[in-house]
């Protein structure tokens, strides 16, 4: 599976990391709840702008790890609606390292998080 995004839609990172040492597992990868946790990040900041005010994970659908993440990468996180309902906004989110001094461009893992606007009270609000 390859990530959604072409090389011409990569139009605008959301978000920019660089893993640290504390950040790999015992196989000497990056820890994939590191990964999922810098996507959720991601997808929020692209689901709070859509619905103008507070949001929340409802759901993760069809996450899939292409690639492991190495120390040294820098991870560049793409996210972008891809389908809105009446009180929530699904997120398409990819995430893609530079790698080596030939800085090669590399898949990594992809899924869509779906996001609910809320209300003062914590409840489903309708999207602006």
């Amino acid at each position: 599976m390859r990530c959604h995004l072409t090389t011409e839609t990569r139009n605008e990172v959301v978000l920019r990391v660089v893993p640290r040492l504390s950040d790999i597992n015992s196989n000497g990868h990056i820890f994939g709840g590191w990964v999922l946790s810098q996507m959720d990040i991601a997808g929020g900041i692209v689901a709070v702008r859509i619905a103008k005010g507070p949001v929340a994970t409802v759901a993760i659908e069809s996450m899939k790890f292409i690639s492991p993440i190495l120390l040294g990468d820098i991870v560049s996180v793409y996210a972008h609606a891809e389908r809105r309902g009446r009180t929530s906004i699904a997120i398409r989110v990819d995430v893609v390292a530079t790698r080596g001094s030939d800085e090669q461009q590399v898949d990594l893992t992809s899924g869509v998080f779906t996001f609910v606007a809320l209300d003062e009270n914590y409840r489903p609000r309708p999207l602006p």
